[in-house]
């Protein structure tokens, strides 16, 4: 069995080496070949053809969007497929996505695109949204990871000089779940079942990402919480996959955010669950259905 692990040549940090160094050690472990590839690289082989030496299978850990479908254009098993990560990397199209499962998340308003160069100071648009969704309320970049492209603003002033300093790129706002700022709880959810969960916490942020100096410890996930995660990734179409849930004050759980390729490296250290060796586990069942 011959697999890619392919990363992004250009953003390949420290928690990527470690992640690609526990998905190396549980490939090894079960006799598989696989090839730690940056996207350049595996961009270079497939133009190049790569003849005998064809993989069996891609963990695309990547968001090279033409890559992927690329490969799957090749015939090669994609995990996860080119459309699920275009849904999750895009949180409007994750929204939009799933809001028609009924599955709770905070009101959400996509900000209207436009060019460059607009003042939203004058737009109409800035009070109605602010109408809805209230002050402070949440502003996120449609494309973003670890918690980087989220801000809060506590007013029309902030909300106007964010979407000015923004402006074109997609953006959505969020009303604010003050009752759960600065925690959440990321479920990992391998195949039809959630492998592992952790509760993070951050006390001085109201973002509780890990990669913003938050902190994580391991928990269960409640029936409530697993049926929101499953469904989510069931329609997004993942084989694997993060997602992370907010506290709300009823005590019901609302979806935040749906990851296509989350790291696993925490999670796996909290838990003791060997997250990648999980998802080779799922990868590899896929593919022997797929087979017979």
């Amino acid at each position: 069995m011959h697999g890619w692990l392919i990363h992004n040549a250009y953003f390949f940090t420290q928690a990527f080496r470690d992640q690609t160094d526990r998905f190396s050690e549980a490939a090894d472990a079960r006799g598989i070949r696989l090839d730690c590839l940056s996207n350049a690289e595996a961009r270079v082989r497939l133009t190049g053809q790569y003849g005998s030496d064809k993989p069996d299978f891609v963990l695309f850990w990547d968001k090279d969007l033409p890559l992927a479908r690329d490969l799957e254009d090749a015939g090669l098993p994609v995990f996860n497929s080119s459309e699920s990560v275009r849904l999750c990397d895009d949180k409007i199209l994750t929204f939009q996505a799933l809001r028609k499962s009924g599955i709770r998340m905070p009101e959400t308003v996509p900000v209207p695109f436009a060019f460059s160069g607009v003042n939203w100071d004058s737009e109409p648009f800035v009070d109605a949204a602010a109408s809805v969704l209230g002050y402070p309320l949440v502003i996120k970049a449609a494309h973003g990871s670890f918690g980087q492209q989220v801000w809060l603003a506590e007013n029309r002033t902030e909300l106007v000089a964010r979407l000015n300093a923004l402006s074109p790129e997609p953006v959505l706002l969020q009303r604010f779940v003050a009752f759960s700022a600065g925690r959440d709880k990321r479920l990992y959810v391998v195949g039809n079942k959630v492998a592992a969960a952790m509760v993070r916490t951050s006390k001085g942020d109201f973002r509780a990402n890990i990669a913003l100096g938050g902190s994580g410890e391991a928990a269960e996930a409640d029936e409530e919480e697993r049926e929101i995660a499953l469904r989510a990734c069931a329609d997004l179409g993942l084989t694997f996959g993060g997602v992370d849930l907010l506290f709300g004050e009823d005590g019901h759980p609302l979806l935040c955010e749906v990851n296509s390729n989350a790291h696993i490296k925490n999670l796996s250290f909290l838990s003791g669950i060997p997250l990648a060796d999980e998802i080779l586990s799922e990868v590899l069942n896929r593919l022997a259905e797929k087979w017979n």
